[in-house]
C-alpha cells in the first residue's frame, strides 16, 4: 500500500516512498497525534479498497491486534515508520520486536528512534545477542550522517544518548558505526541477518537483499571488534 509507482511518485533510496491513491497514511505518537515529520507509528487512518475483514475463528483477535492501539477508526500494521519533509514514508521495523535483557522488556524501535535522535545519526537498528548473563545483549548497528563529526568517544556518547531519553536499562551493549545496513530492495532493514552477525551465526536467506556485499562487510567489522 505504500510502495513507489515509476515515473508517477517521487522516488527516495531506501524509502517506500507515498502511499497508493485511495491509501491514507499517518505517523502517529502513542496519544494518537499525527506527525508531519519524524519517527512513530505507521497507520491507516481511513478505509481501503479490498482491506481485511477479520481473523478466521478470532474476531476478538482481529479487532484487539489491529483495531485498538488508538480508537475503532485506525488501523495499526505493528510497523514503526518515519517520514521526511517531502512526505515520504520508510519502514523502520515491527514494533512488537522486543529484547529480554536483565529481566526487562526493551522495544528496539524505541532504541532506534532514540539513536536517530542523535543529531549524528542517520540509521540504526537494534538486535539481541544471546548473553548468559542478561538473557541477551542489546547491539545496535549506526549509520551515521554525512555531516557528522567522528570524536573517539562518540559510541559512548551514543550510549549515553540513549540512557539520557530512555534509561539506564536501555543501554546499548554493543554500538557498530557502519557506512550501510543490510536492506530489502524496498528499503526494509533486514534485522534478521543483523542478529546472525551478533550471534555468530551462519546467514540466512540473502536474495532478497538490494546489496548482499554490505553483510559480509559486516561480518568482517563486527568480527574485529
Amino acid at each position: 500500500m505504500i510502495t513507489p509507482l515509476p515515473a508517477i511518485s517521487r522516488m527516495k533510496p531506501g524509502s517506500a516512498s507515498v502511499p497508493f491513491p485511495g491509501i491514507a497514511a499517518e505517523i502517529l505518537d502513542d496519544r494518537g497525534e499525527v506527525l508531519k515529520t519524524g519517527s512513530g507509528y505507521l497507520a491507516i487512518t481511513k478505509p481501503w479498497p479490498a482491506m481485511l475483514r477479520g481473523i478466521w475463528g478470532d474476531m476478538e483477535r482481529y479487532v484487539q491486534t489491529y483495531w485498538s492501539r488508538w480508537n475503532s477508526a485506525i488501523y495499526f500494521p505493528g510497523d514503526g515508520a518515519k517520514r521526511d519533509e517531502q512526505g515520504n514514508f520508510t519502514i523502520i521495523g515491527r514494533v512488537d520486536d522486543v529484547i529480554n535483557t536483565g529481566g526487562h522488556r526493551i522495544g528496539t524501535m524505541e532504541v532506534e528512534s532514540t539513536l536517530v535522535d542523535h543529531p549524528s545519526v542517520a540509521e540504526a537498528a537494534c538486535v539481541g545477542r544471546a548473553d548468559e548473563m542478561k538473557g541477551q545483549a542489546l547491539v545496535a548497528f549506526v549509520t551515521l550522517k554525512e555531516s557528522a563529526v567522528e570524536p573517539g568517544d562518540l559510541i559512548a556518547r551514543l550510549k549515553d544518548h540513549v540512557v539520557m531519553k530512555i534509561g539506564a536499562i536501555a543501554r546499548p551493549d554493543e554500538i557498530i558505526l557502519t557506512a550501510d545496513l543490510p536492506k530489502t530492495r524496498s528499503g526494509k532493514i533486514m534485522r534478521r541477518l543483523l542478529k546472525d552477525i551478533a550471534e555468530g551465526r551462519m546467514l540466512g536467506d540473502t536474495t532478497t537483499l538490494a546489496d548482499p556485499n554490505i553483510v559480509a562487510m559486516l561480518q568482517r567489522q563486527y568480527s574485529e571488534e
